[in-house]
């Protein structure tokens, strides 16, 4: 079985609109987000054996967030800039493409390719992911590459705002 534990990257800073959008920071509260989120996963015992996130400042210093919550080393943390900005092609090429010695990936990424792909893999209908949010999605197979269109089991979504009325 795979687990595909997805990640959008937490609230990035508009504030200097001299910046690329790849080169946007997290904000405060994307620095406050991150680690609370990552720790549920934790609480929850669902860790991933491998990190691949998009190579943009948000999303990869979400991953190293999560990372230090999961006690991950460094080189198990790899960037794909097919991530960034990608339809559901690209993102399943890169799952299809993961190494299968691998059973739990968790990929970060942005939207609204995170929230396609999720409702693409799954027969859920989840309207947005909003920020930091995490699902986990599992699926009966060995192999990566078997991963397609409604395959997978949405076992888990979460965001930070969950539970707060």
């Amino acid at each position: 079985m795979k687990q595909l534990i997805m990640v959008r990257h937490a609230k990035s800073d508009w504030g200097d609109f001299n910046l690329k959008d790849f080169d946007r920071p997290l904000n405060a509260r994307g620095h406050k987000n991150a680690p609370e989120m990552a720790q549920r996963l934790v609480e929850k015992k669902l860790a991933p054996h491998l990190i691949v996130s998009s190579p943009a400042l948000r999303a990869i210093t979400t991953a190293k967030y999560f990372a230090a919550a999961w006690q991950i080393s460094p080189e198990l943390i790899k960037t794909e800039l097919s991530i960034y900005e990608a339809p559901i092609r690209n993102l399943l090429k890169v799952i299809n493409d993961l190494d299968n010695q691998y059973d739990k990936v968790a990929l970060f990424g942005h939207n609204p390719g995170l929230t396609d792909l999720l409702n693409y893999l799954t027969d859920e209908y989840i309207g947005n992911m909003p920020t930091c949010s995490v699902v986990v999605i599992e699926f009966p197979f060995d192999d990566w590459k078997m991963i397609s269109g409604s395959t997978g089991n949405l076992v888990l979504f979460d965001y930070p705002k969950s539970g707060l009325d």
